[in-house]
């Protein structure tokens, strides 16, 4: 490996982890917030999205450039943001958290593997184990928390799994991934309006959970799907599908470093497993 490929692989993992850090901190704040019914499902999505439209804007018109273009992203990616955001929220308050989680994650590893293959990626042995064994990892870690889920919520959240898979493939092509993330948030305005028509006799706001919604939004997804597009530049279809699995592993470490929860044994060997998988994945994808 030459210098300038060790140095382009670097920047993709150095990326690739900050976008990770800021999905675990979103799984948190969605969780603290439509877990402990601070707010309900659509004013978190609502504010969710408004709140990154605001804060990417806030970014690009500070920025230096003279491109005020709004010719990036697009329609596709916004109508799958919108759906991710929408059918989580949903989903999320008919779900125990470690069955959400499996079946988000297991929907986005199946949508992006199949396109993979569909677009001609080749995996070989190493990378089909790595895969395998990562995603064993994921189940191990959340299998505690996995019960039989309702159909409404297994649906909600397995569209909220096959249009983030979506959304991550219309990234990989992203030459702009400050532009196109602000304009596809800024896209999904339409369809907030409608939402918010329809949810606004239903909705219950407290301070907590219209906080919490805004860091959701304004940071680990505005922010946090900015960098996962610039990130995705250096990742095949495969790798940007496996490496998310390390998502709850990052939010189970920032338990124990920052609330102090214990280091289970559970959560080693899981570690051990999605790293190793992740490593095979990353390392030997043909």
């Amino acid at each position: 490996m030459s210098a300038s490929q060790t140095n382009s692989f670097v920047k993709t993992l150095s990326l690739t982890g900050l976008a990770l850090i800021a999905f675990a901190a979103n799984s948190v704040l969605c969780r603290s917030a439509l877990g402990q019914a601070s707010i309900d499902a659509a004013s978190f999505t609502t504010i969710r999205l408004v709140s990154g439209i605001i804060g990417l804007w806030v970014i690009r018109v500070t920025q230096h450039s003279k491109n005020r273009s709004t010719n990036y992203g697009s329609w596709q990616a916004a109508v799958m943001l919108f759906l991710y955001a929408g059918a989580f929220s949903f989903a999320y308050i008919s779900l125990e958290t470690g069955t959400g989680a499996l079946i988000l994650f297991a929907a986005v590893q199946l949508t992006m593997i199949l396109f993979a293959l569909f677009k001609g990626e080749r995996l070989g042995f190493i990378a089909w184990s790595g895969i395998l064994i990562a995603f064993s990892g994921f189940v191990y870690l959340i299998f505690p928390g996995v019960s039989t889920p309702s159909f409404t919520g297994f649906l909600l959240m397995t569209i909220a799994g096959v249009a983030w898979g979506f959304y991550t493939i219309l990234g990989k092509g992203s030459v702009h991934p400050l532009a196109d993330t602000t304009l596809n948030f800024t896209r999904t305005l339409p369809f907030i309006l409608v939402m918010i028509i329809f949810s606004f006799p239903f909705s219950e706001l407290s301070t907590k959970g219209i906080v919490l919604a805004a860091l959701s939004g304004a940071i680990a997804s505005g922010l946090g799907y900015t960098i996962w597009y610039t990130a995705l530049k250096g990742l095949s279809a495969a790798q940007a599908a496996v490496v998310q699995l390390l998502v709850p592993v990052i939010a189970a470490a920032g338990g124990v470093v920052f609330i102090a929860e214990v280091i289970t044994f559970r959560l080693v060997i899981s570690a051990v497993m999605i790293l190793g998988g992740v490593t095979l994945v990353l390392k030997w994808q043909n």
